[in-house]
């Protein structure tokens, strides 16, 4: 059985402000922010940016989603307001050290999906980059710490189970995916990494229970449609097979082992032209490939 490959997505994100004082004055200015119901959002980071001083501070909104600046100098500031699952907001305003300025009513819209914020990107590359190098401790370290601030970035499970499915921890990879479905029942991604869990562990069953879970259009992984296939193969319900094999060609052009399987199913199911087609073609593209001569050998059997 060839093991079911790693699914693994890495997300960018933007980040930084400056730690100098330069904005320092004696303004204050303050406001809300309210979500699309008019109820208060609480934890927004909102980051004021002194275009003159060219530099800036960040603060959050509390529980009645209020938030307060003080001690910034006259000018014209940016400010951004940012919060996992709410659509950014970019604004400007014009900020006096003498009198006082106007209150910032502002409402965030929720979205679907992951929205990241700025500050998360350099703490995310570096994981990345640890899962990349191999380090998957430091990588599952550095997971754990983002998930542990922003809880609502409960896509990040991916990246947690990825690290234990490239050590072959494939039940603590199975915990982490799940944790997915926790707040997405329908993630086909989470639905296949789990299938993958279980053919890794050589739980046929279990597997192609969770694989029949997600919408067969939406397997777009040669090695996971081969393995569903092979398993129904075994089975001799090669109409089945067919099906997996075929779509398995599809989504990789270059997949020798689907070409292979294909034929056989097309050979077991008596449709002898069909199977003489693929193992041309099987022989058109892999001419050095060690099955070649076998692949021969089923031509001419099913040209006599």
């Amino acid at each position: 059985m060839k093991k079911a490959i790693l699914i693994i997505s890495c997300v960018l994100l933007i980040g930084g402000f400056l730690s100098s004082q330069d904005y320092k004055g004696k303004g204050r200015v303050s406001g809300y922010v309210y979500d699309q119901e008019g109820k208060p959002v609480e934890g927004v980071k909102v980051k004021l940016f002194s275009l003159t001083a060219n530099q800036g501070f960040e603060v959050a909104t509390d529980k009645d989603g209020k938030w307060m600046a003080v001690w910034i100098r006259s000018g014209n500031w940016n400010v951004d307001f940012e919060k996992v699952g709410y659509a950014p907001r970019k604004m400007s305003m014009s900020i006096t050290e003498s009198g006082k300025n106007p209150e910032m009513k502002v409402t965030l819209q929720k979205v679907q999906g992951l929205v990241m914020t700025e500050d998360l990107k350099q703490d995310l590359e570096n994981a990345n980059r640890l899962f990349e190098q191999k380090n998957y401790a430091g990588a599952l370290e550095g997971y754990n710490a983002i998930l542990a601030k922003f809880p609502d970035i409960y896509i990040l499970w991916k990246n947690v189970g990825n690290a234990y499915f490239a050590q072959e921890q494939y039940e603590k990879a199975e915990e982490a995916y799940k944790k997915i479905l926790e707040k997405d029942a329908a993630n086909s991604d989470a639905l296949l990494l789990i299938g993958n869990c279980y053919f890794n562990r050589n739980l046929t069953d279990q597997a192609l229970e969770w694989y029949g879970k997600i919408q067969f259009e939406k397997i777009n992984d040669a090695t996971v449609l081969y393995n569903i296939g092979l398993n129904y193969f075994k089975s001799a319900k090669y109409e089945e097979a067919l099906k997996y094999f075929q779509r398995s060609i599809e989504v990789q052009k270059d997949f020798e082992d689907g070409y292979y399987q294909l034929g056989l199913a097309y050979t077991s199911l008596q449709k002898k032209a069909e199977a003489i087609a693929t193992f041309e073609q099987f022989l058109k593209l892999f001419p050095n490939s060690e099955k070649a001569q076998q692949v021969q050998g089923f031509l001419d059997y099913l040209r006599k």
